[in-house]
């Protein structure tokens, strides 16, 4: 597949990374451990060892040439496996085992993160999802690089709250694990429901069953694009074209991810996935949801008409993202951390945004509560 860009696009794609904080978040491989399955604890290790880092070897390397050839910054490179616990059956101490394993790794490998050490218990327990539940606070506050999720629900299936429970004493034992950092560990641990199988943002990302062997998936971000672009519109923009514009900077974003995403897949040697659009705010000046919010016509993150802004901003970013490519997946909405975003932290400060206005935000979010501080 061919992607042609304009001399225009290009300069403006410059400008976008130059001023306005355009990057590629993460360059994420899936990869199946189907083929690992074994009921000893030593063989499945070799397994997964051997296949990861006799297929990925170059991975790192060649995501920087790729980030350098582009002139494209590309944050974050991350591995996702299957759910550890749909693939392997053990007690707490070979789960907490195993973990050790993605931690090593990830760091022979060089990449930031690796997600999977995950299960998905969304209508019942195994006492293999059981104990990788049990082994999340240790091995979460013993490792820097390893990630975890639970789906705890779905729209068919309803709320596991027996999962949810569990859920809860993982995190607060996390918390307490890694209390000399802040309670660092929760942060690398995401509670789903109706989790996308194919996302490539951490901590939520894993392999889903309903992947191939190995999958590279893209995840972009640009708040502060949307940003810019919208500060450029006349006053008197109604949200019919504040929301043509938001879908018009969405489909720009998505036709870089794709292009980057696909070029490094094709130099790995495996299939392309996904482009993963899905605004991720930092604390960097612009870079800010809350500030798209209030430029839409909201006089403070967590104000009223606050939720419709934020509904507008993920109707028109997922409409853009679908013209541009039949390759769109993952979450592909808008992430509204409080602990991220400098202006929804500020917004928390002068008191507009409360946690129960938070909450009703979210309800309309893919991402829901994400990184708030308790």
């Amino acid at each position: 597949m061919s992607i042609f860009f304009s001399p225009e696009e290009i300069l403006e794609t410059i400008r976008m990374i130059q001023l306005e904080n355009l990057d590629i978040r993460t360059v994420t491989v899936g990869i199946s451990l189907l083929d690992c399955l074994d009921s000893n604890l030593s063989s499945f290790k070799s397994k997964v060892k051997k296949k990861v880092l006799s297929r990925l070897e170059r991975f790192t390397e060649k995501v920087t040439q790729i980030e350098e050839e582009f002139g494209i910054p590309i944050v974050n490179k991350r591995l996702s496996v299957t759910p550890v616990a749909t693939v392997f059956s053990g007690d707490k101490e070979d789960f907490f085992e195993i973990a050790e394993l993605l931690e090593e790794i990830a760091s022979e490998l060089g990449v930031d993160f690796i997600g999977g050490f995950s299960a998905l218990v969304h209508k019942g327990l195994t006492p293999s999802d059981d104990a990788l539940i049990s082994a999340i606070p240790k091995a979460l506050s013993q490792t820097e690089k390893v990630c975890s999720s639970l789906n705890v629900a779905t729209t068919k299936a309803g709320i596991n709250m027996d999962a949810i429970n569990k859920a809860s004493k993982a995190i607060k034992e996390a918390a307490e694990l890694s209390a000399d950092r802040d309670g660092l560990a929760c942060c690398k641990f995401v509670v789903f429901s109706n989790a996308p199988e194919d996302n490539p943002f951490m901590a939520g990302s894993f392999h889903g069953h309903g992947e191939g062997d190995f999958a590279l998936n893209v995840g972009v971000s640009g708040p502060g694009v949307v940003r810019a672009v919208l500060s450029r519109m006349e006053d008197s923009a109604d949200l019919g074209k504040i929301s043509e514009e938001i879908k018009r900077t969405a489909f720009k974003i998505t036709r870089m991810g794709e292009l980057v995403g696909r070029e490094t897949a094709k130099r790995l040697g495996i299939p392309f996935g996904v482009v993963d659009l899905s605004l991720a705010p930092t604390p960097l000046p612009g870079d800010s949801v809350a500030q798209v919010l209030e430029l839409i016509g909201v006089e403070k993150a967590g104000a009223p008409g606050s939720t419709a802004a934020l509904m507008l901003l993920i109707d028109a970013v997922k409409k853009g993202g679908l013209m541009a490519s039949s390759y769109v997946g993952g979450l592909s909405g808008t992430f509204i951390p409080v602990s991220e975003d400098a202006s929804m932290a500020e917004a928390v400060e002068k008191g507009s945004l409360t946690l129960g206005k938070l909450e009703a935000m979210t309800s309309i979010c893919s991402v829901g509560l994400n990184m708030v501080a308790i």
